[in-house]
């Protein structure tokens, strides 16, 4: 071989040692890792590596439709706006290595609206806009990421960690299913006049739990279960020869054909009952039980469910809280997302909640004084994770002021037998004494209307977090429609107050998300916290604080916060593919958030909030990260709409 072949030959090598490195570089990074090598290997043959010193522009607004598609392959890129009022334009999003821009304008064959700038001295691999068409149309993983970004993504994550829970559990299908799908049979039912013995018959031969009673349209009137039968049998006067009518339970629990198995898993857990009737167009089409939605050994929500509201003991509460703990895992087996799981954790605690307070009333004693119990907070926006403390409050009515002294002094003790059972069961005792046994929140239905009066009205600081706190509100316990209907006021108040709202939109400014310009992450730098940031404050916070205000200033009268993005959403405050993006974000932060605390469970470790990010793989980086800048331009929109 002579020398000019040994240089070709060295040069070939080199050539491919590259091209083996880019594409070792891109499978650590979604969504190259899901491509096929082959198409891999086309999009690095034909990529150009392109050097970006720190200040130069790369894509701006007069350039045109742009032409060519970025990955960065080392450095970072910042998109730049100039926002009415400003004269600095703001960053409105950072683009680090692994990552790529523009899709949405390449896409829509249209110039890009940001100026997309080098942060730093970077380094970008770049194809023109036919190559990317050309792997858009054949790579279908690339196709799925171009269209729905970060969505595509999140699927990933929740992949991720079905799979995990799945090895464990062995799950095999998802929350999401519909109900239609789980139907395997025909109803079994009988018109009313049908006698008991024939309709038990009826049951007995089908091997059913249930037999639903119609009426002459075929819409469900009643349904007799087998532990309706029980009681029956053990009721000596029963005769088995009386029409079914008698003894079934009137205007069953019903949901559309097209519901999921999530929401009949909430309308069992709510209501502990064990059958679901599926009705479409006013006719029966179908039952569900909970045996078609999740295995005895894996789910039994609805059998928890009945078991805490059984309890005869706070002893027994407490020993069964370590259930709701270990359904987490088999929840994401079924493929819940975090919002949901966080509903069913707060459901469960919601029935700990009410019977602790029926067994509080056997031991202290009645005192004969009609009462609400409230909660704010997370519980009040049924948003409890396993890491929860106690929020709430008592709510009873009086005719002046001296009868609601009377009244307090009798429910007080109450209340504190009441709070002391809950942190009992593992809900921790308001460090802040946010508590019904705080003679400040055991109040008649007026003294309430007055403290959310003064609430709306004198916007101090300190009424400001009130605000924050109290006004995620809920009834868990006791009479709903007086509590209610004085929240409806708070509603008509905060509608008509702008100094109000401007002044909760400087306070949902506050917890800003923890990213920088130059860094991935802004951390704490020193102490017992340091390299670790908030998910809970510093994440979670923004989409909590700027759902409450938006949805307030509404006339929004739900408390869950991707209740309320949803409604903003229905509503057009939000743009759709705003309120979509956000509502990405705050569930991923949650379920981080979740994750983590479930880990520090097996460890035996305290629950904490605090997250050190390195600890995250690159997609769950990725995300986090993208999940904060969406909760950054959630806050960006606030300070502009109320001129901040």
């Amino acid at each position: 071989m002579n020398q000019n072949d040994k240089f070709t030959q060295a040069g070939k090598t080199a050539v491919m040692q590259n091209i083996q490195g880019i594409i070792g570089f891109l499978l650590g990074y979604p969504p190259f890792n899901l491509m096929e090598q082959g198409h891999l290997a086309w999009l690095v043959e034909h990529a150009q590596l392109r050097f970006f010193a720190a200040g130069d522009p790369i894509l701006q607004p007069q350039d045109g439709p742009v032409q060519h598609f970025f990955i960065v392959k080392q450095g970072l890129i910042r998109g730049e706006r100039v926002i009415s009022g400003n004269d600095e334009p703001d960053t409105t999003f950072e683009i680090g290595t692994g990552e790529c821009f523009p899709l949405a304008a390449l896409l829509g064959e249209r110039a890009t609206r940001t100026l997309h700038r080098a942060a730093e001295d970077s380094f970008c691999l770049t194809i023109n806009r036919d190559d990317f068409v050309t792997l858009f149309s054949q790579s279908m993983p690339f196709r799925d990421f171009a269209l729905r970004g970060v969505s595509s993504l999140l699927e990933q994550v929740n992949q991720q960690a079905q799979k995990q829970a799945s090895e464990t559990l062995g799950a095999h299908y998802s929350l999401d299913t519909r109900l239609d799908s789980l139907i395997g049979r025909e109803p079994i039912c009988c018109p009313p006049e049908t006698s008991i013995r024939n309709a038990v018959k009826q049951m007995h031969e089908a091997g059913v739990g249930s037999i639903v009673i119609i009426d002459p349209q075929q819409a469900p009137a009643g349904i007799f279960t087998l532990r309706d039968l029980r009681a029956l049998i053990a009721n000596d006067a029963a005769d088995l020869k009386n029409s079914i009518a008698t003894v079934m339970t009137p205007q069953p629990a019903a949901l559309p054909s097209s519901a999921s198995a999530f929401d009949a898993a909430i309308a069992m857990t709510r209501r502990h009952i064990a059958h679901i009737c599926l009705v479409d167009d006013g006719k029966l089409v179908g039952v569900v039980s909970e045996r078609d939605l999740f295995s005895l050994q894996r789910v039994n929500l609805v059998h928890l469910a009945r078991t805490l509201r059984q309890a005869e003991s706070i002893q027994r509460l407490r020993d069964l809280r370590s259930d709701i703990h270990q359904l987490v895992d088999s929840m994401l087996a079924h493929g819940a997302s975090s919002g949901q799981i966080t509903r069913i954790i707060t459901l469960f605690n919601d029935h700990t909640v009410c019977r602790v307070i029926e067994l509080s009333l056997e031991e202290h004693g009645d005192p004969g004084i009609p009462f609400s119990w409230l909660c704010f907070g997370s519980e009040g926006r049924q948003e409890q994770t396993l890491h929860t403390d106690q929020d709430n409050g008592m709510l009873f009515s009086a005719a002046s002021g001296a009868e609601a002294d009377a009244h307090r002094e009798r429910l007080l003790p109450l209340a504190r037998h009441i709070n002391n059972a809950l942190a009992e069961c593992g809900f921790t005792l308001c460090k802040g004494n946010i508590m019904a046994s705080n003679p400040e929140l055991c109040l008649s239905a007026q003294e309430w209307r007055d403290k959310f009066s003064r609430l709306v009205r004198s916007t101090t600081p300190a009424n400001l977090l009130s605000s924050s706190i109290y006004f995620d509100f809920r009834v868990v316990w006791g009479d709903k429609r007086g509590p209610e209907q004085l929240f409806a006021e708070v509603l008509r108040q905060i509608g008509g107050n702008t100094l109000f709202q401007q002044q909760m939109a400087q306070n949902a400014l506050l917890n800003r998300p923890p990213i920088g310009r130059l860094r991935d992450f802004v951390v704490a730098r020193s102490g017992a916290e340091k390299d670790t940031l908030d998910t809970k404050v510093q994440g979670l916070s923004p989409f909590v604080d700027g759902a409450r205000l938006l949805a307030l200033a509404n006339g929004i009268s739900v408390t869950n916060t991707l209740e309320r993005l949803q409604q903003l959403r229905e509503r057009r405050v939000l743009d759709p593919q705003d309120a979509d993006a956000y509502i990405e974000g705050y569930q991923f932060i949650q379920l981080v958030r979740m994750q983590q605390h479930q880990q520090q469970e097996r460890d035996g470790k305290t629950f904490s909030n605090r997250l050190d990010p390195d600890t995250l793989n690159q997609l769950d980086r990725r995300i986090l990260r993208e999940s904060f800048r969406q909760a950054k331009r959630l806050q960006a929109s606030l300070a502009l709409r109320y001129n901040l």
